[in-house]
């Protein structure tokens, strides 16, 4: 209702056509069809048994095409118009919050330097194209953390951005929907609908119905940024682009592809939900909201071929287009790659065949299905990367004895069997002390969990084997057994064995520091505190104390 009292046209002269146009209409609908050109010929009384009444037409005729056709263009000639462009001085009210996914898998290089690197790199990248919005940031892997709360500092978020790792999170998974409670604190004042971007590579096997039960209840925007490649030739987490794209359908969201250009910036940027005030200043240019009638004036006049239709022709130039170019794109990567690396870009790289059969069998089963058929087949790599379930993933992952692959996918669900499961596939790969301590996990829980207690008995006695060995090497006094020769350095009888100096922070007077700025500068370097160790320790005291995501 606000923008329909700021209606106007911005080219209201075109409707001026309207008039001529109508009087052509009209005239046209006024003549009597094949009869008018014998009614001075034949007399009227015998000409109306002569000549057949035509058929009535109902539904999409030339005529009335070619009405809705002259009534798209001039109304996209008039340029209706009710928003302004925005002003660069007011302020984007509008919130945005980042929810970034910090689990073990964003430390994958099929996205260069790695998928986490990425995501501060895009979301620098766009935070300098809305430098007035007020910006949060939450990470989530196991858990859920508040980086930042709201700000328009964007220079303080660039300071945390920086420090995100996956080493940051106090417990492993990927578990996006522990984030909801913090996002809902973050807004909880607002009163207008923001933005929330997750970045992430994946989903945890409860996060899509978590998330869709939320969006229903809330009226902001979710925007889903898909990092990572889809080619499990490249990766072994290759990216949920599927899953990513069903959530942000449900949510009535978007789903933005990473690129090594600024193109996904652009869909971003674009998708943001904003909160400029229209303003009455002249200045400021108004935005044409017609283009989009550009879509039906092309789908009807691309009918010009059709018999009866020819008044059409005169639209002809306009379908003149561009050539298509996918095949110079093709061309160009033949030349920048290798002939094997082209020949996979073009598609023929040798599997059609599988592509073929997969392809066939997608059309009547979903993924899951399928993947269970590959899985009771034994086909546990091509089921693994079929699976849209991360449980299946990292189960046929475990019969391939991709160990660690299965024990990053069982972080993807929160529960003992996942629990235990990863503790098995970490006990596989030789990772007895992380195996240990979740099989002690799981019996904390559940003290009674089928083979919890014989798997942790078993390990146990791995790990003292492992040590007892170790001190068998080792003499009493912690030198090597091995007896030194002559030519070996020996070390002289009464020499001082050097001791290794504190580094100790130099200490500065407040007289010092307010008389000389070069040594006030150093002193704000010392006290400076690492943002990475502060919220290293702040999501570990956070877990302790509430869990894995806010109250």
């Amino acid at each position: 209702m606000e923008g329909l009292a700021h209606f106007h046209l911005l080219r209201p002269e075109w409707l001026l056509l309207a008039l001529p146009l109508a009087v052509i209409e009209w005239a046209r609908y006024k003549r009597t069809g094949d009869a008018g050109r014998f009614e001075h010929v034949i007399e009227p009384h015998l000409l109306r048994h002569l000549v057949l009444p035509k058929p009535a037409r109902t539904g999409l005729t030339p005529d009335r095409a070619f009405t809705t056709l002259l009534v798209c263009l001039l109304v996209m000639l008039a340029g209706p118009t009710w928003r302004q462009q925005p002003s660069p001085l007011t302020e984007d009210a509008s919130p945005l919050v980042f929810v970034v996914d910090i689990s073990a898998s964003m430390n994958e290089a099929d996205v260069p330097p790695n998928r986490l690197t990425r995501a501060r790199q895009k979301i620098a990248d766009l935070l300098t194209r809305v430098p007035d919005k007020q910006v949060a940031l939450v990470a989530y892997a196991g858990s859920a953390h508040t980086v930042l709360a709201l700000s328009a500092d964007h220079d303080i978020i660039d300071n945390y951005l920086a420090a995100l790792s996956t080493q940051l999170a106090p417990r492993p998974g990927k578990f996006s929907e522990y984030a909801l409670p913090n996002i809902d604190r973050l807004l909880e004042r607002t009163r207008r609908v923001a933005t929330v971007v997750l970045m992430t590579d994946g989903l945890g096997s409860q996060s899509h119905p978590l998330w869709r039960a939320w969006c229903g209840r809330q009226p902001h925007k979710l925007l889903v940024y898909a990092i990572g490649s889809d080619d499990a030739r490249q990766t072994d987490f290759p990216v949920q682009t599927s899953a990513l794209g069903n959530l942000a359908a449900d949510c009535g969201g978007a789903l933005i592809e990473d690129s090594i250009d600024l193109s996904d910036i652009d869909s971003l940027a674009g998708q943001l939900a904003e909160g400029y005030q229209v303003i009455d200043d002249e200045a400021l240019p108004w935005v044409d909201s017609a283009y989009w009638l550009s879509f039906p004036a092309l789908f009807l006049m691309l009918l010009w071929f059709r018999p009866g239709w020819s008044r059409a022709w005169l639209f002809l130039p306009f379908l003149v287009l561009p050539q298509d170019p996918l095949q110079a794109q093709v061309a160009r990567d033949r030349e920048l790659f290798s002939q094997s690396e082209a020949t996979s870009i073009a598609g023929n790289d040798g599997s059609w065949v599988t592509h073929t059969v997969d392809s066939m069998a997608l059309l009547w089963l979903s993924p899951d299905q399928y993947g269970w058929l590959l899985f009771q087949l034994g086909e546990f790599e091509r089921a693994s990367q079929m699976f849209d379930d991360p449980m299946w993933q990292a189960t046929a992952a475990y019969y391939q004895q991709d160990f660690a692959r299965a024990a990053a996918l069982f972080t993807r669900k929160d529960s003992i069997e996942a629990r235990f499961n990863r503790a098995n596939a970490q006990a596989h790969r030789r990772d007895y002390l992380p195996a240990l301590d979740n099989y002690q996990q799981v019996l904390a829980e559940q003290p009674d969990f089928p083979g919890a207690a014989a798997n942790r008995q078993r390990i146990q006695a791995l790990i003292d084997e492992i040590e007892r060995m170790s001190a068998s090497q080792m003499s009493e006094d912690g030198v090597s057994t091995e007896a030194l020769t002559d030519n070996d350095p020996q070390a002289a009888e009464g020499a001082d064995v050097p001791e290794t100096a504190a580094d100790a922070r130099p200490q500065y007077s407040a007289e010092a520091i307010l008389a000389d700025p070069a040594t006030a500068e150093l002193w704000l370097k010392a006290v400076q505190p690492d943002p990475s160790q502060f919220l290293r320790s702040k999501f570990s005291i956070q877990w302790q104390e509430r869990g894995v995501s806010e109250p």
